[in-house]
């Protein structure tokens, strides 16, 4: 036995050559006996070809001369149906005969072949040639109908679906239909599902809602494209009539419908039955059915009762073809609501005995770093049935990392085809499935089940790349900050976690010192009370360890991120709130309305709206004249000062911050409408009394009564007594009768008076700050005896000593007077004093 593959553009029947325009490849599988040499050819061939095209050289091919194919007039013999290809036997060459329509061949099914034998004779030789035939994009998607009706009522809620016939394109693959598109989308958006059966169901979805008394048609067009190469398209119109008045659609009573038929079942056998329901009542709750894809092998097959649902049987089944039917059910009431019901048909093939499956080794445990091409089970498969019922093949389900090789006739060996990794997947279940190729076929099917044990090979892997969270300040030592969760995807051991923090220092204090984590649970607790002014955030790293052999570890950031609690109090900058003396700000009278009298200037030390200030005038001398800014701070005047308006004003602002709850300051302020000094001096004196007073009012009260009235009476008994001495002293100078040497001091030589004045004086001032009030002042005249001529001459001498004391005591006043009010800065010792 010979078995070959060649190529039918090779230069060598045992080489295979590039691609040309297509590669007609074939196999070769001969069989050497006495007086039959038997052989199997393959080629492959597009579609649609032209008579007389070139399908191989099948003399090349299987190395068999030309003379010889006359001589043993080769011919070519096809068992039944008709013959798409011809030998030419002076050239040793197959040749299509007429034009093969593989869509009319084959219809659906994938791949498409026919099968020939090429009988040579003396001695006899037998080939069997099969050509497969290739799909061109020859057909465009067809619609079952150019226009389509849709009668749909204007209280249909959105998300309603409307099925809509498939279009039809006998091509397969890429030349089949691809994708659907409808234009305009404004009240309607398009749905496509894909069916098991590689067919597609499309539903047209309202997206707007409808309003008959608006637009009661709207006209829409489907388009259906296919994958070939040029594309073809196939287009249908879509007249969708909106009416009025329908409550309640059908409502299919399962989603999916299920029934078997045999594949030898007569016509008119029912398959099943479609059964809606409708909640109207009267006609609008009467359904009735209708395929919603009417194809034309479904119509051909099958048939519905539009009353009743019934589905039944037209023509005989043919499992071979098809196997398995996927019907949409158009289950609409008289008001034009509608619903999709699916049913399944499966087509039940038979077959007299089912093959058996004998496991003749097998290990139901990997480890999972086992290398590929680990043997898992040796298996021996059997079919009591002969001939083409009793060949058999073996397979196991899809999507797992082992395959089934075939070691021996009847033996299979079942191995790994990928890494293993238990994490993925920790367990197999490995379904061997022998199905023989009878009509109809048997079928057989073994599960294994294939545990995976477990290596250290994955790290712990953190819930979150990074962690962040939010702590308020003032919080309690040992409150719950936040839990970090590490999993592994490993098994016992390997995934028990520890929990570590990585030591390391936080602005020159250990990390221990600030949080801490609980090794088993992730837990992380703060180890003191956060203060947000000191430490606005901190981050530092968790590591996760698990108890493998060896251990593998991960870590992750934690940022804990302190928030601000309202713990302070606004602090005023300005005005400085001292007692050492008191500050007052001057508004002249001539102030405009919103003249800038001062502005209150305060921070808080917590940050966001914590740090947020407003400002409010709790209490004013007069509300009516100023205001403050409620952002700003700014104290204005709010209209024009006026003469009835008091000279001293005191105003008291409240700096409050945006906390909750909120803190505040409190910050007075002293205002002196005036327009001179002297005006502001009184009215400071005044204030300094407040001030004062406000210190320690009653200590100052009684003190003050009691050296006034300590100094009223000393004064009064001096005043009385210097009265006295003076009358007494001018009455003895009077009556005295001694001779008196007359003496002229300088200081009144001219005045033209003889006589001897020794004399002193003393003078003491009491006076208030203000110059508009009446002082009080007196003197005190001291000295000796006086010797006088006469009388006259003593009166004369006191008038002259009144006048100088007057005079001496005005300049006294003046000099104050003008010594104060020439400096400014005098002006609080003035008040001290």
């Amino acid at each position: 036995m010979v078995f070959l593959r060649l190529s039918s553009n090779s230069h060598s029947p045992w080489m295979v050559s590039a691609h040309s325009k297509w590669q007609v490849v074939f196999f070769i599988l001969c069989f050497y006996g006495v007086d039959l040499i038997y052989c199997n050819a393959r080629y492959s061939i597009p579609e649609e070809m032209p008579e007389g095209s070139f399908v191989g050289n099948i003399a090349k091919d299987l190395g068999i001369e030309i003379s010889r194919l006359i001589s043993g007039k080769a011919r070519v013999v096809t068992k039944g149906g008709r013959q798409y290809v011809d030998l030419s036997r002076d050239k040793g060459t197959l040749v299509v005969k007429e034009r093969i329509d593989r869509d009319e061949l084959c219809k659906k099914m994938t791949p498409c072949s026919f099968s020939f034998d090429l009988i040579v004779e003396n001695p006899i030789q037998l080939h069997r040639v099969t050509v497969e035939v290739q799909d061109i994009n020859d057909n465009a998607p067809l619609f079952p109908k150019e226009n389509m009706n849709l009668n749909i009522t204007e209280n249909a809620i959105l998300g309603a679906r409307f099925p809509l016939d498939s279009a039809i394109d006998t091509d397969v693959g890429l030349n089949g239909i691809q994708s659907y598109k409808l234009h305009p989308t404004d009240s309607f958006k398009l749905e496509v599902h894909s069916q098991t059966d590689g067919n597609k169901y499309i539903e047209m979805v309202l997206k707007r809602e409808l309003d008959r008394e608006e637009r009661d048609e709207i006209q829409l067009v489907l388009v259906a494209n296919d994958g070939g190469s040029p594309q073809k398209s196939g287009t249908v119109k879509i007249h969708v009539t909106v009416l009025d008045a329908n409550d309640n659609a059908p409502v299919c009573k399962q989603s999916v419908f299920k029934t078997e038929v045999r594949e030898n079942s007569p016509a008119g056998t029912v398959i099943g039955t479609i059964s809606a329901a409708d909640a109207d009542e009267g006609v609008n709750g009467h359904v009735s059915y209708s395929f919603a894809v009417a194809s034309k092998e479904v119509s051909e097959l099958f048939g519905i009762n539009t009353n009743a649902g019934e589905i039944r049987l037209l023509n005989k089944l043919d499992y071979e073809s098809q196997n398995r039917y996927q019907l949409n059910i158009n289950a609409r009431d008289k008001g034009g609501l509608s619903d999709t019901c699916k049913i399944v048909i499966d087509v039940i093939d038979e077959n007299d005995n089912s093959p058996t499956i004998q496991l003749m080794s097998f290990s139901n445990t990997l480890l999972e770093n086992s290398p590929v091409g680990t043997t898992v089970a040796v298996i021996n498969v059997e079919d009591a049935d002969s001939g083409k019922n009793g060949l058999v093949q073996c397979s196991i389900n899809q999507n797992i990392r082992f395959k089934i090789e075939s070691s021996l006739a009847e033996y299979y060996s079942l191995v790994t085809d990928d890494i293993l990794d238990r994490e993925s997947l920790a367990e197999y279940n490995i379904t061997i499935l022998v199905s023989d190729e009878g009509s109809p076929a048997r079928h057989a099917k073994k599960t294994l089940n294939v545990k995976i044990s477990d290596v250290n090979d994955n790290p712990p892997i953190f819930e979150f790349e990074e962690y962040k969270t939010f702590v308020s300040e003032n919080n309690y030592p040992g409150l719950t900050i936040l839990t970090v969760k590490a999993n592994d995807a490993d098994w016992g051991p390997n995934a028990q976690l520890s929990y570590f923090l990585k030591d390391e220092d936080m602005r020159g204090a250990p990390l221990s010192s600030l949080v801490s984590v609980d090794s088993h649970t992730g837990t992380i607790h703060a180890v003191k009370s956060f203060d947000f002014e000191q430490l606005k955030s901190f981050a530092f790293n968790v590591t996760a360890r698990d108890g493998g052999s060896p251990p593998l570890s991960s870590e992750v950031t934690i940022t804990i991120n302190i928030q601000d609690e309202n713990d302070n109090a606004p602090q005023v900058l300005y005005p400085v709130q001292t007692g050492a003396s008191v500050v007052a700000e001057i508004v002249p009278r001539a102030a405009d309305v919103g003249y800038l009298v001062t502005k209150v200037v305060a921070v808080d030390v917590d940050s966001g709206q914590n740090a947020w200030l407003s400002y409010k005038l709790q209490k004013a001398t007069d509300r009516a004249l100023f205001e403050v800014g409620l952002q700003n701070g700014e104290i204005r005047t709010v209209r024009q000062v006026t003469d009835k308006d008091a000279v001293k004003q005191k105003l008291t602002v409240v700096v409050e911050d945006n906390g909750q709850p909120s803190r505040s300051a409190v910050v007075s302020i002293n205002v002196a409408v005036a327009d001179s000094f002297p005006e502001v001096l009184s009215e400071f004196t005044d204030f300094t009394h407040e001030k004062q007073y406000d210190e320690n009012l009653t200590f100052y009260l009684v003190l003050a009564l009691a050296a006034v009235s300590f100094l009223f009476i000393l004064c009064v008994v001096v005043i009385i007594s210097v009265k006295i001495y003076r009358w007494r002293q001018s009455r003895f100078l009077y009556q005295s009768n001694l001779p008196v040497i007359p003496y002229y001091p300088p200081h009144y030589a001219d005045t033209g008076v003889t006589g001897t004045l020794p004399h002193g004086y003393n003078y003491e001032v009491c006076m208030t700050t203000d110059s508009r009030k009446s002082g009080c002042k007196f003197s005190t005249l001291g000295g000796h005896n006086v010797s006088v001529v006469d009388p006259s001459f003593t009166e004369t001498m006191q008038r002259a000593m009144k006048e100088k004391n007057m005079l001496e005591n005005s300049e006294l006043q003046e000099m104050v007077r003008s010594h104060v009010f020439s400096d400014g800065k005098n002006i609080n010792a003035l008040l001290r004093f």
